[in-house]
């Protein structure tokens, strides 16, 4: 017995050896400027034959100041990718091109990733980083679906854009629309930084929203600014007082929110803050005093594991979804943020759309239904559809913390 192992191993070395011996050979006779690295690029990391897969693009800041931000996104994308690693018949790979977070690096990373000719591309987090790509992206028309960027001109100039959530204006909306229906009040107030026109568009939808609704336009009874990094809100929150204003929305930056919510506590007021999808983040409620309460505050999700559609019915995705989370987290999560499920979305997205296409389809094909009237699909985050230009009708919920946990307050269903 001995024996017999001990020539098999030889005969192992020997096919080591010959193997070896190939390798370098090829290498030595390489010509001129060729390297190793070329030799890499040319044989080892070829791309899979086109005929028996489909690559789909990871355009995110993998390195850098915003990778901690982009983890979500990814972690999402992956889940969705371990659920569903195949599409008509075909293997479905993922291709990353890290943007370093960087502008600069970001224009060869989108570069670099549209020569592997990618059937969609997904990402980035960051909106900068989202409208330094969307020239390229244009160029070569590729589908692209970003995951949490809110900025209005990433889908309103470039036609092959789209996003799985609401832009910064559509969030006022929502939060007006909850003020009316849910709260049943006919006036509310407004804080915003001054100078932050992203925050003053938000502003500006919720105020639209609460006239057009009452047919008053004295139904924001409150609107005061503020300067982003002011530390005391004295004035501003005793003016609300006097108001007697019930929900106030806040704009702008997690940091000034937390700190007028904490003075508001302590002051003991009876009002309720309004807030966008920041408000959803561990690093929101990590900034709150103990002082406050889960009736201080109200915000919009893009997704919540307690939360249903107004018919009642819990979507298989997001059935799916929860049980292949918490089978790879455990009890280590308590459940998953706004931007995985966002995430997984957009995969998701990705591959109903080219399963619902010819395999010969083209990229205006595919961009086309994804945008069309008639396209909708059930997902983790809801129901969802496109408008024309590419921003998302979709299920929405407005969510308050509470005991450490999000808790659905109201669910704003998608109207055609």
């Amino acid at each position: 017995m001995y024996a017999h192992h001990n020539g098999v191993n030889n005969l192992n070395f020997k096919k080591t050896i010959t193997i070896i011996t190939v390798i370098t050979l090829t290498l030595l006779t390489l010509s001129g400027c060729t390297t190793f690295d070329n030799f890499k690029k040319a044989f080892i990391d070829k791309p899979q034959d086109n005929d028996v897969t489909i690559a789909i693009g990871v355009y995110e800041p993998m390195s850098g100041s915003d990778k901690a931000g982009a983890a979500a996104e990814v972690e999402g994308i992956e889940l969705a990718h371990e659920m569903y690693p195949t599409v008509q018949g075909k293997i479905v790979e993922l291709i990353y091109a890290d943007n370093s977070s960087d502008i600069e690096a970001a224009e060869t990373a989108i570069n670099t990733l549209i020569s592997r000719e990618p059937t969609v591309i997904l990402g980035s987090y960051s909106d900068v980083l989202s409208l330094s790509a969307c020239e390229a992206i244009e160029k070569a028309k590729i589908p692209t679906i970003a995951i949490t960027n809110t900025n209005p001109l990433i889908t309103k100039d470039y036609d092959y854009y789209c996003r799985v959530c609401y832009v910064d204006s559509n969030q006022g909306d929502l939060l007006a629309q909850y003020v009316l229906n849910n709260r049943k009040q006919k006036q509310a107030g407004v804080l915003a930084p001054a100078g932050d026109d992203a925050a003053q568009a938000e502003a500006t939808a919720f105020t639209d929203r609460m006239r057009a609704e009452t047919g008053d336009d004295d139904a924001i009874t409150f609107y005061e600014y503020f300067h982003a990094g002011d530390q005391d809100f004295t004035k501003q929150l005793t003016k609300a007082k006097k108001k007697g204003v019930k929900q106030i929305i806040i704009t702008g930056e997690i940091a000034d929110a937390a700190n007028i919510i904490n003075q508001a506590a302590d002051m003991d007021l009876d009002i309720q803050f309004l807030g966008d999808s920041k408000w959803g983040t561990e690093d929101f409620t990590s900034l709150l005093s103990k002082n406050v309460t889960s009736d201080m505050m109200a915000f919009v999700q893009f997704f919540a594991t307690d939360g249903d559609t107004a018919t009642a019915t819990v979507s298989k995705e997001k059935e799916t979804f929860l049980k292949a989370y918490k089978e790879k987290h455990g009890n280590q999560r308590a459940e998953p943020e706004d931007a995985v499920a966002l995430g997984y979305d957009a995969y998701c997205l990705a591959l109903d759309v080219i399963s619902k296409t010819p395999e010969d389809a083209t990229s205006e094909d595919i961009i086309k239904l994804l945008t069309g009237p008639q396209y909708q699909y059930e997902g983790a985050s809801g129901l969802i559809n496109f408008s024309s230009i590419g921003d998302p009708v979709k299920t929405a919920y407005i969510s308050t913390w509470e005991n450490g946990s999000i808790t659905t307050l109201y669910t704003i269903d998608p109207v055609e």
